[in-house]
């Protein structure tokens, strides 16, 4: 075997500069070892969350309120709105047993008697509710009485103070209105037997 010895000495100056840049070459092209996996399946690679963009729908700037709108009142705090029918929050309906039967009279200029009913839901609260449905001549027009069992909905009565329900027609010990042709499902009636 053949080995090609070359002393220090015995090198030329061009030799060493050759063999400084391979030298120098070979460093900076070496890559460093691929890193050991430890999971056992491929790791996914996390997506960002987005960042929050305000006004996402619009890209003009918002309006500055002016001098006499800020006089007027534009940064004070608005009050909360009063709902409509308070012992019904977030339901639709509720079921309630009848304590009395009357009538009240409504607001001026209005005249009449309006059927109204003194109910306890079933959540314990007495409330005010109206009978909707008109009257036949010489009757109640409804067959709610004492101990009834009625649904309740919420929607005032405009011209009867203090009365923020309905009742529905049609639903439990309620009947719906006999004569009614038009609207029958706000009142509770079937369908005419056509012969």
């Amino acid at each position: 075997m053949y080995v090609n010895i070359t002393f220090p000495a015995q090198r030329t100056r061009r030799e060493g500069n050759i063999s400084m840049a391979s030298q120098m070459l070979s460093r900076l092209l070496r890559l460093p070892a691929p890193a050991r996996s430890y999971l056992a399946t491929p790791f996914a690679p996390t997506i960002a969350p987005t960042p929050f963009v305000k006004r996402a729908f619009s890209s003009t700037t918002p309006i500055q309120a002016t001098y006499n709108q800020v006089l007027r009142g534009c940064r004070v705090g608005q009050k909360a709105r009063r709902p409509v029918s308070p012992a019904l929050i977030n339901r639709p309906e509720m079921k309630g047993v009848c304590l009395r039967v009357g009538t009240t009279k409504p607001k001026k200029p209005n005249s009449g008697e309006r059927k109204v009913a003194r109910v306890r839901l079933s959540s314990g609260t007495v409330i005010t509710a109206y009978i909707p449905g008109e009257a036949l001549i010489r009757e109640k027009g409804h067959n709610v009485q004492q101990h009834s069992v009625v649904l309740v909905r919420g929607g005032r009565s405009q011209d009867c103070p203090g009365v923020k329900y309905h009742l529905v027609r049609g639903a439990m010990d309620l009947g719906g209105v006999g004569n009614r042709i038009t609207s029958r499902s706000k009142y509770g009636t079937k369908k005419p037997k056509t012969n």
